[in-house]
């Protein structure tokens, strides 16, 4: 009893030094708990956008360590947008300055963005850009700009697009995993990683369709804000004229080559500022500081997030957990000032129990508030799925969704095991009873039930979809069989409604509920810094194993990079991706 009351006071004071250290760093590096603006914008400024630091949709995918005593607010999508928004109409605000290298995002969410620009300019208010060396997604949302300047020594990555498939095939055989594989659709190649080497004929035909139609939006943007015809944009992009600098003039890329001390001057110039005169600048972080982004008025529309791919049970960080996002739900049916709901979704899918449970959740939700959907870069497969409880459904033309279809992946080690000399044998009661083991995968007679599951499974998939689209079975299948298609595709084919940003979806979620003077409120709610702290720091007797989890996901993170990191997730959690799935063919970056 006596040890024990020891622990329990060491454990206290551990805390209490810790929440000290805390309180003495945010008054050391800022208020971190209230949050006090000290930012004020000066008249005659310009707001300086750069995107050099990851984009996130909601609080869900913010990293937030118990390793690190301060965390600058997160700047999420929605803020990016509202903000260029309120700058429209903000006396101290002349202009914007983009100054992109290679934002981390989307081109679904850099053509909402560059659509949130080309409004701004609505104001007469001016938009330049300058670029050092940069990729094509900084010259795609640099191109709305009124004069795009570049340095005369920096490249400009204009390359068309491509994507990169990997594949697990050989890695398995090398290192003895197998895969057993149910599948429904010949484009359901989600599995094809772990069964080929390189893409099937199904696989690269939709590739190639889907990458043509972003491709077509993108080149149309570009082409229109520089003027320059679709045909000779095309020709510059196969010839890579974006690497030699004359031919970057001659071409139009850009307004002008010229250094970056000298931009300056022509801000000043277009400012009406002297040479030795100071620019004021405000960031996008600074700038929400001081901006009013939401009225005061009771009446609320909820923005629920669904982001990343969808998992069983419950989970924060890095994707969908089916009673995490449950709850989110019921609390959003709970508010009373909540009137109607926007749930925007960027996800590949993933387990098809979760989705199903999610749906149901949000069929409920939808009888006593209207539900309109807004689709980010992905809503495809369970991520599709889920959105079928909507009214309405919006996406941009480049967003990638459908993927209606379902896959089986179980994994096993029977080689690997085999291989360092562990063989296993097993007594049964009945033809089934070990129908699967690691060590054996699947039974014949699983194999065959399974088989038939994944078809009952499609045709649930199948049937909801044709509930809420009002098609019939034919329609949907035709559609189907896990194959992806374009936002602008999927509106041809009747997937979704309506061309549209997430703004779009918010003000028609207002129209259906006849409000003109709405503020939004956003799921899951983003916890203070202090509650994320505390929440990361209560009892639990796998804490030590939780904490340092953390922290070598954190330093391996900070080691691999984003994308190295990506592929090392994707190994990790292939366990989690066993049983019936609603998920994407593929995880694919889009360069």
């Amino acid at each position: 009893m006596k040890k024990f009351t020891i622990q329990v006071l060491a454990t206290i004071v551990g805390i209490m030094l810790l929440i000290g250290l805390f309180f003495i760093s945010s008054i050391l590096f800022g208020s971190i708990f209230l949050n006090k603006s000290t930012t004020k914008v000066k008249d005659n400024s310009i707001l300086e956008i750069t995107l050099n630091k990851s984009i996130i949709e909601s609080s869900s995918e913010k990293n937030v360590s118990v390793f690190t005593l301060s965390e600058e607010a997160p700047l999420y999508f929605k803020d990016i947008l509202d903000l260029i928004n309120y700058a429209k109409t903000d006396d101290k605000i002349k202009g914007i300055s983009l100054k992109l290298s290679n934002p981390e995002v989307g081109y679904s969410e850099l053509s909402e963005i560059r659509q949130a620009l080309q409004n701004f300019k609505e104001s007469k208010k001016f938009v330049y850009s300058y670029l050092n060396d940069c990729s094509q997604k900084a010259y795609y949302l640099s191109s709305v700009a009124d004069s795009l300047y570049l340095n005369p020594n920096a490249t400009l990555e204009l390359t068309g697009l491509s994507t990169e498939v990997m594949f697990f095939k050989n890695l398995g055989e090398k290192y003895g995993i197998g895969f057993d594989v149910i599948r429904h659709g010949k484009y359901k190649s989600a599995v094809e990683p772990y069964m080929r080497d390189n893409l099937s004929d199904e696989n690269r035909q939709q590739l190639t369709e889907l990458l043509g139609n972003i491709w077509g939006k993108v080149s149309q943007d570009i082409s229109s804000s520089r003027k320059v015809s679709v045909d000779n944009l095309n020709k510059a992009t196969d010839s890579l004229y974006g690497f030699i600098s004359d031919k970057i003039i001659s071409n139009k890329l850009v307004d002008k080559l010229i250094n970056e001390s000298d931009y300056d001057l022509v801000i000043k110039n277009k400012l009406g500022l002297d040479k030795g005169s100071k620019i004021n600048k405000v960031s996008l972080t600074r700038y929400k500081e001081t901006a009013q982004l939401n009225s005061s008025t009771k009446n609320k529309i909820a923005l629920l997030y669904a982001s990343g791919q969808i998992f069983s049970g419950k989970g924060e960080d890095g994707g969908i957990y089916s009673q995490s996002f449950i709850k989110q739900i019921h609390d959003i049916k709970e508010n009373k000032d909540v009137k109607a709901v926007v749930l925007r979704i960027n996800s590949p899918g993933g387990s098809s129990n979760a989705s199903a449970e999610i749906l149901y959740e949000l069929e409920k939700l939808k009888k006593e508030k209207p539900i309109v959907v807004s689709f980010s870069d992905v809503a495809a497969s369970g991520g599709y799925y889920i959105a079928m409880a909507a009214d309405k459904i919006y996406a941009q033309e480049n967003t990638i969704t459908g993927s209606i279809g379902v896959l089986g992946l179980i994994p096993n080690v029977k080689k690997l095991a085999n291989n360092v000399g562990i063989t296993t044998d097993y007594v049964s009661t009945n033809a089934n009873s070990a129908y699967y083991s690691v060590f054996n995968g699947l039974s014949d007679g699983a194999k065959n039930v399974l088989t038939k599951e994944v078809e009952i499974v499609y045709k649930k998939f199948v049937g909801v979809v044709m509930k809420n689209r009002k098609m019939t079975f034919e329609q949907v299948d035709a559609l189907g069989g896990g194959r992806v298609w374009s936002g602008s595709s999927a509106l041809k084919n009747g997937l979704i409604d309506q061309i549209g940003t997430f703004d779009d979806a918010i003000k028609y979620s207002a129209k259906l509920v006849k409000l003109n003077e709405y503020s939004t409120v956003t799921y899951p709610v983003e916890k203070t810094f202090l509650e994320t702290f505390l929440s990361k720091m209560k009892s639990d007797e796998d804490d030590d194993q939780n904490i340092q989890s953390e922290a070598t996901e954190k330093l391996i993170k900070n080691e691999l990079g984003k994308e190295k990191y990506m592929i090392y997730q994707r190994i990790k959690n292939i366990d989690k991706e066993r049983g019936i799935m609603y998920l994407m063919p593929y995880d694919m970056e889009i360069k």
